[in-house]
């Protein structure tokens, strides 16, 4: 995927306008990860050490579009700001008022108030667009996990900034997930997890025709144990899908759990069960030992591993083991493997198995919609700034 690399770029007294993804948990105004940040680090780190005026943009939450942030605090980057200025030792100004044009700043980096706030953001209006292209001399794009959503900071200041390039972010991203869609080593296997097999349907499909074998867990998977005739109890389960979940099972090689955890609700006391054994009154919150052993054994024959979605409630420690299973299997591993999602993110953190596993998707939606082979509008743009610089 042709763009331009933004380590490629002199960027000596330009005004550089990153856009990140720093859209992390925050409690009572103190950020609870950094994950997203140490990730923009790297970047950051590059523009300030080659002489550029560093502007970070990123947004935080769903705030009203048009509304002061005054009014909404609690969408306010300070916590970042003040964050990313602890981690890095950096000075980092955050300013609200922005779009007629920056003041000249002493920090070493300037950060924009959440650009969420901004009134045409999400529809991509273009006088938008104009004004953030304005406040640069390069725009970097290196929030992969915003790159699905063609909006005003991400798709549209590309097609007017003077020089749209891709960040390091950016690029891994791309390169690592074209790398196991197009050329993975075999067998490749794909666990997919969650709660509905609604919101994961294209990415079933698309992964269906690509692997070796699909592993379903969560919500997900009480679907496909109905469509096969299995008495789930009061089990999260869509039934308007069992008709597709049994069209996939003809044709793609999907294992199903043979073992559950079970319990009345998720406070009561547990229970290891067949599937066969369920009780009317019981709701699947976690595969069993069995079940997860047969993951593991999959999961460690594998060349390589996309991973989205945990297998149960990993949340609540008696319903954790399969996660964990899963988790600490992949781990160990010596197949490439790749996690993505939020909630794939939070069990990766949880288990503490970051270090071991090849690569870590931030893009929640976009990691998703790559796998399903639709074209991100940034990507999309980058690329064809790309081919205008070269004629």
């Amino acid at each position: 995927m042709a763009v331009i690399d933004f380590f490629s770029l002199d960027i000596k007294n330009k005004r550089v306008l990153i856009r990140e993804d720093l859209n992390v948990p925050i409690t009572e105004g103190t950020v609870d990860s950094d994950a997203r940040i140490l990730a923009a680090i790297p970047t950051i780190e590059h523009a300030v050490s080659a002489g550029a005026q560093v502007i970070l943009m990123s947004h935080l939450g769903r705030p009203e579009e048009g509304l002061p942030i005054a009014a909404q605090p609690t969408f306010s980057l300070r916590p970042v700001a003040d964050r990313l200025q602890t981690l890095t030792g950096y000075t980092v100004e955050l300013v609200t008022d922005y779009l007629d044009g920056l003041d000249g700043s002493e920090s070493d980096i300037v950060m924009l108030e959440n650009v969420r706030i901004n009134l045409g953001e999400k529809v991509n209006e273009e006088s938008l667009s104009r004004r953030l292209a304005a406040l640069c001399d390069v725009y970097v794009m290196d929030a992969f996990a915003t790159a699905h959503r063609a909006q005003a900071s991400t798709e549209g200041i590309i097609r007017f900034a003077p020089i749209a390039c891709a960040g390091p972010l950016l690029s891994a991203e791309l390169e690592a997930l074209a790398a196991v869609l197009t050329k993975p080593d075999r067998p490749l296997v794909a666990i997919v997890g969650g709660s509905k097999v609604s919101t994961k349907l294209v990415v079933l499909e698309a992964l269906g025709s690509k692997v070796d074998q699909l592993l379903v867990g969560g919500g997900i998977a009480n679907t496909f144990l109905a469509a096969t005739g299995v008495a789930i109890g009061k089990s999260l389960c869509e039934m308007d899908m069992l008709d597709f979940a049994r069209d996939m099972l003809k044709t793609v090689d999907i294992p199903l759990p043979t073992d559950v955890v079970v319990s009345t609700d998720t406070k009561g006391p547990a229970r290891v069960c067949s599937v066969s054994e369920i009780h009317s009154d019981e709701i699947i919150l976690d595969i069993g030992p069995e079940s997860t052993a047969a993951l593991n054994a999959l999961v460690s024959s594998a060349g390589t591993i996309i991973w989205n979605g945990p297998v149960g409630v990993f949340e609540i420690e008696q319903f954790s083991s399969g996660t964990k299973g899963l988790a600490d299997a992949i781990a160990a591993s010596s197949a490439f493997s790749m996690a993505g999602g939020g909630d794939t993110l939070a069990a990766i953190e949880k288990f503490g198995v970051e270090a071991d596993l090849s690569y870590i998707s931030t893009g929640g939606g976009a990691f998703l919609e790559f796998i399903e082979g639709k074209k991100l509008p940034a990507v999309q743009a980058l690329q064809a700034r790309a081919r205008a610089s070269e004629k």
